[in-house]
């Protein structure tokens, strides 16, 4: 009966339902996505779901064709005048993995030795491309037994970073409110991108939520053959597509809510998400807790300092700063749900909510493509040549 895609397919959303209950009823304290990637794992452990659930749900299938159109989506949430203003994101996330780097390759090595302080370095910073760059390298020269070091970190360090950035990230909003109510708050984006749409006539054409969806597909294929051909990451095209395309007037200002798909395609990319801890055992995390926890926890302390020292420097409230730098410990789409959930469990009417949810989502999102996207990716292609 599990077989069934539809039943597979609905344990594992039932999953996703009650991190969602969790994220409202803890108001956002219990991040959703958390709830979701331990509960899989504990009733996989526990044999009450099969091992091979996810495989039999399909969903995961449908969450990574998604993941083009999700980030191209992501790129038409930030005008381009405020993408510009966000150079001080990408120094704060980049202090994070560099701080953070530095730590770890001085303490580890001393503990245990240098190719397991290397083979935590990269995925501390990012996801899964730096897992796969380790990972090889670590094969490659044979290494084997290491590689479930990476993958364990890159299966639990959302574990550690998105409650802290949600602790952050709320106090943050509560420093929002206070300065609505002094009448000191002034907004990200002085025009908020829906009223800029509602003041566009559309032809009949253009209010077709199919065809909206074909050419974010359109535009998210582009962005994938870029990647194929060039040494840029497929994921940084569909970002800078969507925001080209939306200033240009190729996209509307978030479109795949436009195009009536983006609930779904959430959706779809957490299975996928979930999935990164369909491998992991009990005996692989007993085995490598001692590594994998020490490397867990410098690394978050680590990223955390260097987003604190980086956010003073650059003038931002550390409350801001520090969930941007953090990012590197979940990325997309844990970043957007995490600033969702604050946002909506903060605010006390519709107005402050988007007024928050805007604040926090620019930094989160640059913050999340530098550190997984490009950063993670640059040190671990370093490292592991060290090797």
């Amino acid at each position: 009966m599990l077989s069934n895609p539809v039943i597979a397919t609905t344990l594992i959303f039932a999953l996703i339902a009650l991190g969602e209950w969790l994220s409202i009823v803890s108001r956002a304290r219990i991040p959703m996505l958390l709830t979701a990637m331990i509960g899989f794992l504990l009733l996989t452990w526990s044999g009450i779901f099969p091992k091979d659930l996810l495989d039999k749900a399909q969903f995961p299938a449908l969450g990574a064709l998604l993941i083009g159109p999700a980030i191209l989506h992501m790129g038409t949430m930030i005008p381009f005048s405020l993408l510009k203003s966000q150079i001080k994101a990408v120094l704060i996330s980049l202090g994070g993995v560099l701080i953070s780097g530095i730590l770890i390759l001085l303490i580890i090595p001393m503990i245990f030795d240098y190719p397991t302080a290397v083979s935590g370095v990269g995925p501390i910073s990012g996801g899964i491309i730096a897992l796969l760059i380790t990972t090889d390298k670590l094969t490659e020269i044979g290494l084997s037994s290491l590689v479930i070091i990476p993958a364990l970190i890159v299966a639990f360090q959302g574990v550690l970073g998105m409650p802290l950035a949600a602790t952050f990230m709320r106090k943050y909003a509560k420093v929002i409110q206070t300065e609505m109510d002094q009448g000191t708050y002034r907004p990200i984006v002085s025009e908020p991108l829906e009223q800029a749409e509602q003041k566009k006539k559309t032809s009949p054409f253009a209010s077709s939520a199919t065809l909206k969806l074909f050419f974010i597909f359109v535009g998210a294929s582009i962005g994938v053959a870029l990647g194929s051909v060039t040494p840029i990451h497929y994921s940084l095209w569909c970002l800078a597509i969507g925001v080209i395309g939306l200033k240009l007037g190729l996209f509307e200002s978030k479109s795949l809510e436009k195009a009536n798909s983006f609930t779904i395609t959430m959706i779809a990319i957490i299975f996928v998400v979930i999935g990164t801890m369909a491998g992991v055992t009990p005996k692989d995390v007993w085995h490598n807790l001692p590594s994998v926890v020490l490397i867990l926890l410098i690394g978050t302390f680590g990223i955390a300092l260097g987003g604190f020292l980086m956010s003073k420097l650059v003038g931002w409230n550390p409350y801001k700063g520090m969930p941007v730098a953090l990012t590197a410990l979940f990325g997309f789409p844990g970043d957007y749900i995490l600033c969702e959930e604050v946002s909506r469990s903060i605010a006390r009417d519709e107005k402050e909510e988007k007024a928050i949810f805007n604040e926090l989502l620019a930094p989160m999102l640059i913050g999340g493509f530098t550190t997984v996207t490009v950063a993670s990716v640059i040190i671990a292609g370093i490292l592991v040549k060290t090797l």
